[in-house]
C-alpha cells in the first residue's frame, strides 16, 4: 500500500548526490530519511527525531537519486536496436512512422506498451517524459498502465496534419485539436502518477493552424509541451522552407506560445541550435532533452551540452527509445560524457566536456527539476532514490563512493543491480 506511513522510512547506505552541477556529495554508512514521501536530508549520525521510523539497512550498497528520462518514445519500442545507420528523416518514414501506425489497434498497443512499461518499471528510470502516438485509445491505455507502475510521469498523445504518410496523419489541424480535446477531458483527473503533456510531433509535421491551437490548449489547460527541435540539418532546412517567415527554428514554437513560459516545455536535441534560438529558449526557461546515443545512430551530430549548462539552461537527458537503442539511463549518462569529449577534440576547444558529475546531474537535477522539486536528497525533494548493489562489478581495487558510482555508470550491465527503488517515497521493488 501507498500510504503516509508507507513512505516514511530511513535507508542507510554509501549515499551519492549532486549538490552543484559539478559537485556529488558522497556519504558512507550515512542515513537518508524520508517522511511522507519527501527527503528530509542525508546524515552521518541519525537525528533523535527520526529514530522511531522504520530503518532499511542496505549495508555497502550505493544510493542515489532516480534517473530521469525527460525524452522517450513509447511506441518506437517494439524497434529499439534497428536501423541503426540510417539518418533521421529517412529513418521516420522506414521504420517510425509504418510502426506508429501499428498502435490503431489496441490488441497490438496492448501487447508493445506492456512490455515498454514492465521494461519501464524495472530500470532505472523513476520519472519520464514519454511520447506516444496520434491515436487516442492507445494512448489512454498506454497512460493506465504507467499508472499502475508508481512511476511519475508525463504521456503525450501526438499532433501531426501534414507531411505525413496518408496512414499516420490527422485530416485537419481542426480534427487533431479535437481529439486532443477530448483525450484531455478523458483523462482530466483519472490518475495520480500519470499527467498528460500537449505534444505536436515536429514544426515539419505540425501546420502553423495546428500550433496555434495547441498554444490556446496550453493557456486553457496549463500543461506542459514536449517536441523537438534543431536535430537534424536537413530537418532545419526543412523548416525555413515551411516556415518562411520564422528567424530560426526554435521561433516556430515560440511564435506559438510552444516554447515555455507559461508552462514547462522540453526540446529534445537542440543539437544545432542558433545564438537566437538559444536566447529564446534561456528567456522562456525551456528544458534541453539532450539524447546523446540517437544523436550519433542517427548521424544527427553532437549538442553543445556544456555550453547550455554554462549559460544556465534547463539541461536533462534523453534515451530517445529507438533513436537510442535501449532504456538505460546509465548508457545516457555515459555517452552523454563521451560524446562530449568527441566534441571538444573535433568540433569546439572552447567548450570543456562533460565531467562524470555534471552528467548524472543531468539525470538527476537536471532533469528531474522538469518534474517539480526532484532529482535530490536534499530536504524537501520528493525522494526518489536507487539502490545499487555493485558487488558484481568485479575488481580487486578500493574505490571510493564517487568512483563506485562513476564505474556503475558505465558497467552497469556487467554485475550491477538495482535492488531497490522509489518514487516519492512509494517502494517501486
Amino acid at each position: 500500500m501507498d500510504t503516509k506511513t508507507d513512505r516514511s522510512f530511513i535507508l542507510k547506505g554509501d549515499i551519492c548526490y549532486n549538490i552543484s552541477p559539478t559537485q556529488f556529495d558522497t556519504r558512507k554508512d550515512a542515513y537518508v530519511v524520508c517522511v511522507d514521501g519527501v527527503s528530509q536530508g542525508v546524515f552521518d549520525e541519525l537525528p533523535e527525531k527520526y529514530q522511531g521510523l522504520p530503518l532499511i539497512d542496505c549495508g555497502n550498497m550505493l544510493i542515489t537519486p532516480g534517473l530521469n528520462d525527460i525524452h522517450v518514445h513509447a511506441p518506437q519500442y517494439t524497434f529499439r536496436g534497428i536501423a541503426m545507420d540510417l539518418e533521421l528523416l529517412d529513418w521516420l518514414n522506414t521504420y517510425t512512422f509504418p510502426e506508429e501506425s501499428n498502435y490503431e489497434g489496441l490488441k497490438y498497443a496492448s501487447e508493445a506498451y506492456d512490455m515498454f512499461v514492465d521494461d519501464l518499471r524495472h530500470s532505472s528510470t523513476t520519472r519520464a517524459a514519454i511520447f506516444a502516438t496520434l491515436h487516442v485509445p492507445a494512448t489512454k491505455l498506454l497512460m493506465d498502465k504507467l499508472e499502475d507502475t508508481g512511476l511519475k510521469t508525463y504521456v503525450g498523445k501526438v499532433n501531426m496534419d501534414r507531411n505525413s504518410p496518408e496512414f499516420l496523419c490527422e485530416s485537419s489541424a481542426k480534427a487533431s485539436l479535437t481529439a486532443t480535446r477530448k483525450w484531455l477531458e478523458d483523462v482530466k483527473g483519472a490518475y495520480v502518477n500519470t499527467q498528460p503533456i500537449l505534444t505536436p510531433r515536429f514544426t515539419p509535421t505540425c501546420s502553423d493552424e495546428l500550433m496555434e491551437g495547441l498554444g490556446n490548449l496550453v493557456q486553457e489547460y496549463g500543461l506542459p509541451v514536449q517536441s523537438h527541435l534543431s536535430e537534424n540539418l536537413s530537418e532545419i532546412d526543412w523548416v525555413k522552407g515551411l516556415c518562411p517567415w520564422s528567424t530560426c527554428y526554435g521561433q516556430t514554437y515560440e511564435h506559438f506560445g510552444l516554447l515555455g513560459g507559461l508552462t514547462k516545455t522540453v526540446m529534445a536535441h537542440c543539437v544545432y541550435s542558433t545564438d537566437e534560438e538559444i536566447s529564446l529558449m534561456k528567456q522562456a526557461g525551456t528544458y534541453i532533452a539532450h539524447c546523446p546515443q540517437s544523436n550519433m545512430f542517427l548521424s544527427s551530430g553532437i549538442a553543445p551540452i556544456k555550453r547550455y549548462l554554462d549559460e544556465g539552461l534547463n539541461v536533462g537527458l534523453g534515451t530517445d527509445v529507438a533513436g537510442g537503442a535501449n532504456l538505460s539511463m546509465f548508457r545516457a549518462i555515459s555517452d552523454a560524457v563521451g560524446v562530449s569529449k568527441l566534441r571538444w577534440r573535433c568540433v569546439d576547444q572552447s567548450f570543456a566536456p562533460l565531467t562524470i558529475q555534471e552528467a548524472f546531474y543531468l539525470a538527476t537535477l537536471g532533469g528531474g527539476s522538469f518534474f517539480g522539486k526532484v532529482g535530490s536528497f536534499a530536504e524537501g525533494y520528493e525522494f526518489d532514490a536507487l539502490v545499487l548493489d555493485d558487488s558484481g562489478i568485479r575488481s580487486v581495487r578500493e574505490l571510493d563512493i564517487a568512483q563506485r558510482v562513476e564505474r556503475y555508470v558505465y558497467l552497469a550491465s556487467e554485475g550491477g543491480t538495482i535492488a531497490q527503488k522509489y518514487v516519492a517515497g512509494a517502494r517501486i521493488f
